[in-house]
């Protein structure tokens, strides 16, 4: 890596930023932008009514500024840098959203929640929010594949501590930042970057992309107006990369930048909950609808998988919703018994009935290094004493077996009747499809909520 590299990647990032064109972006990368936010406002709506919503709504209320903004599937309005919070933890919150799986990072979160706020104060057309999403994307998947996997291995919450550096550029390029201030964005958001993983399972865990998406956008705002900050904000003596991060290779934030795009990497969830328990999911429904294994039928289920399943998603006796998305064990459970594993399979309802939790005690989990993290074999042995086997090399959703345009939009019709039913999904599907056409981006924000 050259000088210029080691010594400058914040100002190397944020050049490249201010200097990108729309016209420079593949086709393929544009569409799939358009994917991750339909997906992400699928993920917005589907969580807008969620008690840590309502709860967070409350506070902010006692304390926002003016009405600027929309929140998604709400009738309330709130100030941008509020809407932001709300809207990137109503689109967390179902453990819905997508995935880079390279860095684990859901990076549309913090990224989208913040331009969508910022889009409906500063006008812009379809194709700049775009512009700029791709753009904040690319930072936050760069600098967390610099940093991977040690940063999350830690304990830091990688999403929010990269998220909140993709939120402040995409703002950046949305305000129109010269590089100087846009490195100042960058250094701001690196003062900002917090979050552990000691959250998982509770509602901060969603609060922490929902701090990274406000702060970040605070951080371009802030810049925006001359407010200073360190211009190596990544890779300064006592900068981000240096002080959270317990390795990295700065080469891999600027090496081929413009080339390649981190957002051609995006993955997106079939199921509701922590993406390592995918293709154990995929391989119980295939035993339940294929080789019609009935729940009752069932001694016990075997699942050998990665040791990385049990450190993430080991919860054998989850007592909520949000608990029960870190459990593999539930997801198993969940699948012989209701044939699907959506929203309503991780309500608290469904996580203490009686008979899901009597079969999440019989799943057994069995580590296997040599296993590939992405993979996982399901085993179930009958009361009869014979046993059915399945093994999912890639589950639904992986890069290898990604889910379609037309699925992407079913997955938007139930969340947007799971929590704003009103929604026109059709109306609101072809307004994201065209987004690169919309001369007024806030047409499209507008849509997610029930304003006049």
């Amino acid at each position: 890596m050259d000088d210029l590299q080691q010594t400058g990647v914040t100002r190397a990032i944020a050049r490249f930023a201010v200097e990108s064109r729309w016209q420079s972006i593949p086709a393929a990368v544009r569409h799939e932008a358009k994917r991750a936010l339909l997906n992400w406002a699928g993920c917005a709506l589907g969580g807008c009514r969620d008690e840590s919503v309502d709860t967070a709504l409350a506070v902010l209320s006692e304390c926002s500024g003016r009405p600027q903004a929309t929140l998604f599937g709400r009738d309330e309005r709130t100030d941008i840098l509020s809407a932001a919070a709300l809207n990137g933890l109503s689109s967390n919150i179902l453990d819905f959203d997508d995935t880079h799986l390279r860095t684990v990072i859901h990076p549309t979160v913090p990224v989208a929640a913040a331009l969508c706020a910022l889009a409906e104060r500063v006008p812009v057309t379809g194709a700049q929010l775009l512009h700029a999403f791709i753009l904040g994307v690319e930072v936050e998947c760069r600098i967390g594949n610099a940093i991977s996997p040690e940063h999350y291995d830690a304990g830091w919450h990688i999403t929010a501590t990269c998220g909140v550096f993709g939120a402040a550029a995409a703002c950046a390029k949305l305000l129109g930042l010269d590089p100087q201030r846009t490195a100042w964005a960058l250094g701001i958001a690196a003062n900002q970057a917090a979050g552990t993983t000691g959250a998982h399972g509770s509602m901060t865990k969603s609060w922490n992309m929902a701090s990274a998406a406000r702060n970040g956008l605070l951080a371009a705002l802030l810049a925006a107006r001359g407010f200073t900050s360190t211009e190596q904000g990544l890779e300064g003596e006592r900068g981000f990369t240096r002080v959270l991060a317990q390795r990295r290779d700065l080469d891999e934030i600027t090496r081929g930048l413009g080339a390649s795009w981190e957002l051609a990497r995006n993955t997106y969830k079939p199921y509701p909950c922590g993406i390592v328990a995918h293709p154990v999911i995929d391989g119980c429904l295939a035993l339940r609808g294929e080789d019609r294994v009935a729940a009752d039928s069932i001694e016990r289920i075997e699942l050998r998988v990665h040791p990385l399943v049990r450190m993430l998603m080991g919860n054998a006796v989850p007592t909520s919703g949000l608990e029960a998305k870190l459990s593999v064990q539930h997801c198993a459970a969940a699948a012989f018994l209701h044939g699907q594993v959506g929203v309503r399979e991780f309500t608290d309802a469904c996580v203490n009935d009686p008979a899901v939790a009597a079969l999440r005690a019989r799943v057994i989990l069995a580590e296997d290094a040599a296993m590939p993290k992405e993979a996982a074999g399901v085993a179930v042995r009958l009361q009869d004493g014979s046993a059915l086997e399945r093994y999912v090399p890639h589950a639904t959703g992986s890069l290898e077996r990604p889910m379609s345009d037309a699925a992407l939009a079913r997955k938007f019709h139930v969340l947007a009747e799971w929590g704003w039913p009103q929604c026109d999904a059709s109306a609101f599907l072809a307004l994201a499809w065209s987004l690169d056409d919309l001369t007024d981006a806030g047409e499209f924000v507008r849509a997610a909520a029930p304003h006049p």
